[in-house]
């Protein structure tokens, strides 16, 4: 029983654990995926039914450290999933967000790197900015006095410091455009952040939209704010 409980509670962490890398590398398409995490959450389950089944009944098959690995690998493989679908209803089902939901920044360099992918690059439209204004009110125009060519090294600086691959940098235009590939799946999203000179001032708008799938669980937004506090960051210094 001992070895049945660590076997399954194994397997439904397996479950869990090894989508995102897989698909990431090509070996299962997305929906393959997916579909692990859904019968990585029964399997877990099972796993504890089945090690509350030994507690009480052959008790002394059961070992502290054999317990306590089955009670992580099944919560594990329960609690991600669970949370990734309570964090899935807590926000709109949207990918592409914008500061400017009326004149959001384009993709210009990145607009080819996105030809094949599911999400098209044009902005996804009014029904998305009013879920966006609804879920995220706070992500608007930033303002700033700052010369337009500073804000533009401070833009690139702070995606490097962020890890993300610069894809275009163009201070005439003031824009500049770069990607981020998530760690576990290896999604590929893009940002572009567009800078206008308006008098003494500057306007930085910043826009953040996944190439693949309907929902970004928030992704985006939380993206945008990253690079705000790291532009901030950046400028302080």
């Amino acid at each position: 029983m001992k070895v049945l409980v660590s076997l399954v509670s194994l397997i439904a962490f397996l479950m869990v654990v090894l989508p995102g890398p897989l698909y990431k590398f090509g070996v299962v398409e997305l929906g393959t995926a997916f579909a692990g995490f859904r019968f990585g959450v029964y399997v877990g389950g099972a796993a504890l039914v089945l090690l509350l089944v030994q507690v009480i009944f052959m008790r002394k098959t059961a070992t502290v450290s054999s317990t306590v690995v089955a009670v992580i690998f099944a919560g594990i493989a329960i609690f991600m999933p669970l949370n990734m679908m309570d964090k899935a209803k807590s926000v709109p089902p949207i990918h592409d967000i914008s500061t400017d939901v009326v004149n959001p920044p384009k993709f210009v360099a990145i607009a080819p790197l996105r030809a094949d992918a599911p999400n098209p690059v044009a902005y996804a439209g009014a029904e998305t900015a009013a879920q966006q204004l609804k879920a995220y009110p706070e992500l608007t125009t930033l303002n700033y006095a700052y010369p337009k060519s500073e804000l533009v090294v401070a833009t690139v600086q702070a995606i490097k410091n962020l890890g993300w691959e610069l894809v275009n940098s163009d201070a005439s235009q003031g824009i500049v455009e770069a990607t981020e590939t998530t760690t576990w799946f290896g999604f590929k999203d893009d940002i572009v952040v567009r800078i206008k000179d308006e008098g003494s001032q500057r306007f930085v708008d910043i826009r953040s939209k996944s190439r693949i799938g309907r929902s970004d669980l928030g992704k985006n937004a939380e993206r945008i704010h990253t690079f705000v506090d790291e532009l901030n960051a950046v400028l302080a210094k």
